[in-house]
């Protein structure tokens, strides 16, 4: 369990994809690893975690993902992404699950439906420091020796979060950095939203993006924390049939790992 602390503690799970290079109908997140659909295990981790309630985001063939996860009941509710417009316009369609909360004492996991092999022992490591620090925002992020594809984390000369730039868009100086962001946020919920409301689409693809609040907190004198905590293991990303047999494996055996362990540690 994480430090205590008065705030409350949610999540909200990005599961509005496709993945139409999965060569199937079936929404991304639904698609098994370790014999159910991916997406439990993320909820699975937030509410390991300490989270009061999960707010899953949906969009396409949405009613396969409410049947996927029906058994979680009412410590799960739903807001609809209508468009698909990039991550951060599926953060703001759920900001009706948060129209009479008490957003300012109020802390929020944001993270991706497809990424299984997320860790309790991760999130714990990133709500401590985003408490502790009295951050508005913190970002958790791994080391990985191609960086190749993934946002790179720029920090200041004093070690602290500066901006995430993403490799088209990074010098060749950038381009060596292999501190990357893998997506697994926690936000005090009043300062997302007020970020939220100042993001712009991306003047290539039109969408929105989550990352960008970060800079917005920082112009507000707000302050945004780091830290190096996702296992390299963990970041691989499901895109392919390939990609998600590879995945299942790694996490079957995992499992297997922690029943051994459990049993060596239950007296005889």
């Amino acid at each position: 369990m994480a430090t205590q602390n008065t705030n409350r503690l949610e999540a909200i799970i990005l599961a509005a994809g496709k993945g139409t290079r999965m060569e199937s109908d079936l929404p991304k997140v639904c698609h098994h690893v370790g014999g159910r659909p991916m997406v439990c295990a993320v909820v699975d981790v937030c509410l390991d975690a300490g989270c009061d309630r999960v707010v899953v985001v949906v969009g396409y063939e949405q009613q396969k993902v409410r049947d996927a996860l029906a058994s979680y009941g009412d410590k799960i509710v739903y807001a609809v992404q209508t468009e698909q417009l990039g991550t951060g316009h599926a953060v703001m369609s759920a900001a009706d699950s948060y129209k009479n909360a008490d957003t300012e004492n109020t802390d929020i996991f944001v993270l991706c439906g497809d990424g299984p092999l997320i860790r309790t022992d991760t999130l714990t490591k990133l709500l401590d420091l985003h408490r502790s620090t009295k951050a508005a925002g913190t970002l958790a992020t791994s080391r990985i020796q191609d960086p190749s594809g993934y946002g790179r984390i720029v920090r200041d000369n004093n070690g602290k979060f500066a901006r995430i730039i993403e490799q088209k868009n990074a010098s060749e100086d950038e381009l060596t950095l292999n501190e990357v962001n893998p997506s697994y946020y926690c936000v005090n919920a009043k300062a997302m939203f007020n970020a939220l409301e100042k993001i712009k689409r991306n003047e290539l693809t039109g969408e929105f993006y989550i990352t960008d609040i970060f800079e917005f907190m920082l112009d507000a004198n707000e302050r945004v924390e780091v830290i190096d905590a996702v296992p390299p293991e963990d970041i691989l990303s499901i895109n392919t049939l390939e990609h998600l047999a590879q995945i299942d494996e790694i996490y079957r055996t995992r499992q297997i790992s922690n029943c051994d362990t459990k049993t060596q540690g239950t007296p005889s």
